[in-house]
This record gives C-alpha cells, sequence and structure tokens, in this order.
C-alpha cells in the first residue's frame, strides 16, 4: 500500500503535470470507486480546473476551480499513470480523467476510492488521523508526549494513522531498522535517549523515500525516473533472508498482530 512517500512523490509529480490543467471528459468503469451518482460525478468535474494537490497521510487531495475536492486514497494495489490513447498500462482502469489528449488513469481501485466532498465533509473525513510526522511543528517533545500515551509495540504503534498519519508497514520497518531497535519493542518502555533516537530515525528515513520517489515499482508516466527510487534503498522491508545491511545476519520475516514486520533480530534490539 501507498504510503506517506509514495503519495508525496505523486503530489510533486501531478503537481507539475496536472496542475491548473481543465478536466475534458470522465470515464467510470467502476462505480463503487466513487461516492456520488455518476451523472453528478461527471457533471461536477467536467470544465472544472485542478487548482492544487496537497497530501494529508496517504491521501491526495485534487482542489477543483468550484470548491470542491477530490479525496483519493489508493489503498493496497492501488495506483495511477499519466498517459493518453497509445501510451497507457494494460490494466483494468477503474476511473479515467482527462485533459485534453492527455489522460490520468487510477487503477487498482478495488479497496480504494475517489470521493467527491466539499470542505466540510473532507475536513470530517480526515478528522481522526494524527499528525504528520514531518510536520515542522511536530518537534521531540510533541513526539515524546504522543508516544508517552501509547501502551503497544512500535510496529502497531507506527501504522496507527490516529498516532502518526502517513506510515504503513514499509516504514515502521524502516525506521525500526534505522533505530536499532525491534518492531516489538514497547514504545511506553523506551528511554529518553532511545527515542530521541526514534524520533530522528523516523524523520530520516520519510525524508531519505521522498527524496528517492518512494517505493512504488510502477512509474507514474513514461519516462519517469523518480518514482520507486526507495526501492533498492529498503534496508529490511521485502529482504527476508538476505543479509543485514549492517550486521550481515539473515533479515527476519514475521507476523506481528496480522502485520508482515521484518527487522534482524542479531543488530535490532
Amino acid at each position: 500500500m501507498p504510503e506517506l512517500p509514495e503519495m508525496e512523490t505523486y503530489r510533486r509529480l501531478l503537481t507539475e503535470q496536472m496542475a491548473r490543467k481543465v478536466i475534458t471528459d470522465v470515464e467510470v468503469n467502476r462505480e463503487k470507486s466513487i461516492n456520488v451518482q455518476l451523472a453528478q460525478f461527471k457533471s461536477q468535474l467536467i470544465n472544472m480546473q485542478i487548482t492544487e494537490i496537497h497530501r494529508r497521510a496517504k491521501h491526495l487531495i485534487f482542489q477543483l476551480s468550484s470548491g470542491k475536492n477530490l479525496l483519493l486514497h489508493l489503498m493496497l494495489g492501488g495506483w495511477m499513470y499519466i498517459g493518453n490513447e497509445e501510451d497507457n498500462p494494460d490494466r483494468t482502469k477503474q476511473v479515467i480523467i482527462s485533459f485534453g489528449d492527455k489522460k490520468l488513469y487510477f487503477i487498482g481501485l478495488r479497496l480504494g476510492y475517489l470521493h467527491l466532498l466539499t470542505d466540510t465533509e473532507l475536513e470530517k473525513e480526515l478528522s481522526d488521523l494524527g499528525p504528520e510526522p514531518l510536520d515542522q511543528t511536530l518537534g521531540f517533545p510533541e513526539f515524546r508526549e504522543l508516544i508517552g500515551s501509547r501502551r503497544g509495540m512500535l510496529k502497531t504503534t507506527f501504522v496507527n494513522q490516529q498516532f502518526l498519519s502517513g506510515i504503513g508497514n514499509c516504514y515502521s520497518d524502516e525506521i525500526c531498522f534505522e533505530a536499532g531497535m525491534l518492531p516489538m519493542r514497547k514504545a511506553d518502555e523506551m528511554d529518553e535517549d532511545e527515542l530521541k533516537i526514534l524520533y530522528q530515525s523516523m524523520k530520516g528515513v520519510l525524508t531519505r523515500a521522498i527524496q528517492f520517489g518512494g517505493y512504488m515499482e510502477e512509474p507514474l508516466f513514461k519516462g519517469d525516473a523518480k518514482t520507486g527510487g526507495y526501492n533498492e534503498q529498503c534496508r529490511v522491508y521485502d529482504r527476508e533472508g538476505e543479509p543485514c545491511l549492517r550486521c550481515s545476519s539473515p533479515i527476519v520475516k514475521e507476523e506481528i498482530s496480522s502485520r508482515k514486520s521484518f527487522y534482524c533480530e542479531n543488530c535490532q534490539s
């Protein structure tokens, strides 16, 4: 599932490609992916501009010139592609938004969605989300206070979107590895120095992942050299049995609260 770095990469690239462009057509092949009647969805998008694109947690928000918003959550298996009739993936597209000859394809939205919302509806939809991990207002004192109220394991704490928003399976494991801590460690049993290391690791891993374009393998458009660059940078995620980059011990895969987790049992404690 795309996490904060993947969605931030999408936001930046889509802003370059799509901002201020006028929507000329809309095709919906899976009506469960949208939240209003098809005719209403199309009529309220066609001839509108995408004025800005924002990210909140794992969501993208396409602001429309009408004042309404498209809220996107790709969920598991979802991705996007910018192309045209001759250049597009040979995959089922649940929603296609056209900007003249250029099209934005939404693919794999079996669980994901693209909802048309007012500002009030959008605020309500996102109201349960925790702070953004990279927000400048989240300094170490704020992080310490947040995590100090948690009793669970680091893995389950980091993927809890009400604790911090945007971190999922991949980056929770990468943060724990960077900090040298097992994902099973209890958040409320860490001392001040360990919390500082964890905080710095969280900021560092997410910043680096954004710089490399996240771990999504599919490019956003033909010639896209940015998306997915972090895939080769992952230290533990999806590297079961491979040697640890710090100590050469094999990376372990384990189910933690029904979530797959990867770690080095030798150099994480």
